[in-house]
């Protein structure tokens, strides 16, 4: 069991979202959340604050009687409960729910305690709320989509619950479970916050990092493929650069390729005095896509790094309004719920995950084109020439997905809009930044997926099983369970389909 103690890493979020860990609050937690809600209960008496006693956005000109506090903030959280599209899947809204629960564990917000002991137990109970796609600006967090997880926790709404959309009375009269008590700013403090856009981006960094891995090992085997000259991905060479992500991606790959029978030495070839030669048949140097991977996937992993620690912060800083502090005995208005951080992040995200695509479709291309690898036949067809196709029809897919992906890439961080009235006159686009991120790293999984399969054709037509490195092997036996050797035209999809789902799931 996960106790949160209001510091989240990246393993804590895989433990609890992918493994599906329980977590507990820790005592400390508890009692630094009750001493918030006491302070601020105790400092609101006689002040203006935010939320607590005036209205919201614009309207907080307006002061709210004692008496119509409580109504304040249900009606906040109704009236925000306005998402539409497609609902986000429960994976990250369930990220989304850790992420909001640390926090508010931090003791900055002043909620009630029941907050974060109900949230606890929505995740422990996988009680996941109805959250849409549309509605986030990403200015004052993400108040729409968290609105959403909100009207849950007063116990209204709708959640998912064994697979099934329930009301969410139902299941809380199911699973025994109370709605939060709302006494101060219970629904603003939900509200307000970074959370869903953050928790999705890092469930975002966990796919990336496992769709990296599947780069590295095609990018490897397509080098065995070809007979590629190893020295491109040489120590020496790759160490007169000083990017620590291209050096690990070097690394990454001598080490897959350690027992490769396949990969060749320039010494033993083009370094052994063939100066009487004039015209070479074989290439000197490989195409770019195979020879510059730790140049073009360097960056990526660099930018992976930095967005995961970014978005970790995030995860363990105050992000909502106003900011409660009980040492110092203050209240402080400001703008930490503003998603810039997030939304420029993910869109640096997304542009890497684009790249990983292109470079998966140019090397799909390599295989696929007989007049330019000169040793496999055309779409790597293994049977009739003319008669059968092979990979022909899912590299149409394949590249419609990359240039989709292309498309995507373009950024979401200088897309604001003023609204509410212009209070929120420039904002971050945070959630669908994150969101446009998601699905370019689905597409991606289904470049890699078609690569992949096409490589382990290409290894059964040149019969050089035994030969690829042990790591090669491993992922064509891996492959070659769900997709069988075809020499006949089959039906593509649902092996394409099985494949991007494989390595999806699968830890590599």
């Amino acid at each position: 069991m996960l106790k949160i103690k209001g510091e989240l890493g990246v393993q804590e979020f895989y433990d609890v979202i992918i493994k599906g860990e329980s977590i507990q609050i820790d005592n400390q937690i508890v009692d630094r959340v009750q001493k918030s809600f006491e302070f601020l209960k105790e400092f609101s008496e006689n002040k203006i604050i935010y939320g607590v006693n005036t209205g919201f956005g614009p309207m907080a000109q307006y002061k709210i009687e004692d008496s119509q506090r409580i109504k304040l903030q249900y009606n906040l959280i109704r009236s925000h409960a306005s998402g539409t599209g497609n609902p986000i899947p429960a994976m990250y809204v369930k990220a989304a729910m850790l992420a909001r629960l640390n926090t508010l564990s931090l003791g900055n917000s002043g909620v009630h305690p029941s907050v974060v002991s109900l949230m606890t137990e929505l995740i422990n109970r996988n009680i996941i709320p109805l959250i849409y796609e549309h509605g986030g600006v990403g200015a004052s967090g993400d108040l729409v989509q968290l609105a959403h997880l909100a009207l849950v926790m007063i116990g209204e709404g709708e959640v998912y619950y064994k697979g099934e959309l329930k009301p969410t009375q139902e299941v809380f009269k199911l699973e025994g479970l109370s709605p939060i008590t709302v006494e101060l700013r219970e629904g603003l403090a939900l509200m307000n916050g970074t959370s869903v856009m953050t928790g999705i981006g890092v469930v975002n960094t966990i796919y990336t990092r496992r769709l990296l891995n599947w780069v590295i090992g095609c990018s490897s085997a397509i080098n065995e493929i070809v007979e590629a000259y190893d020295d491109h991905l040489s120590h020496d060479l790759n160490h007169t650069k000083k990017h620590k992500g291209q050096r690990r991606i070097a690394e990454a790959m001598r080490e897959h390729l350690e027992d490769s029978t396949l990969t060749r030495k320039r010494e033993h070839h083009l370094y052994n005095g063939n100066n009487e030669v004039s015209v070479f048949e074989e290439k000197v140097q490989e195409y770019y896509s195979l020879r510059c991977v730790p140049q073009i996937l360097g960056p990526v992993l660099d930018t992976l790094n930095t967005v995961e620690s970014i978005l970790i912060e995030e995860v363990n800083s105050a992000n909502d309004n106003p900011i409660v502090n009980v040492e110092k005995k203050h209240v402080y208005h400001g703008g930490n719920f503003h998603g810039d951080y997030v939304s420029l992040e993910m869109d640096k995200l997304k542009i890497v995950v684009a790249k990983m695509s292109m470079l998966a479709e140019r090397q799909l291309n390599y295989l696929l084109n007989s007049k330019l690898n000169d040793i496999l036949p055309p779409f790597v067809n293994l049977g009739v020439l003319g008669l059968n196709f092979g990979m022909q029809g899912v590299q149409f897919t394949a590249t419609s997905t990359t240039a989709e992906n292309q498309m995507l890439s373009n950024p979401m961080y200088v897309h604001s809009i003023p609204n509410n009235n212009d209070n929120q006159d420039i904002v971050s686009m945070g959630t669908n930044a994150a969101l446009i991120t998601k699905k370019v790293i689905e597409n991606a999984f289904e470049v890699v997926a078609i690569e992949l399969i096409t490589i382990i054709q290409a290894i059964e037509y040149l019969k050089v099983q035994d030969k690829v490195s042990s790591k090669t092997k491993k992922m064509y036996d891996e492959i070659r369970a769900i997709v069988p050797v075809f020499s006949e035209d089959v039906v593509m999809y649902p092996f394409v389909n099985k494949v991007k789902e494989y390595i999806i799931n699968a830890e590599n």
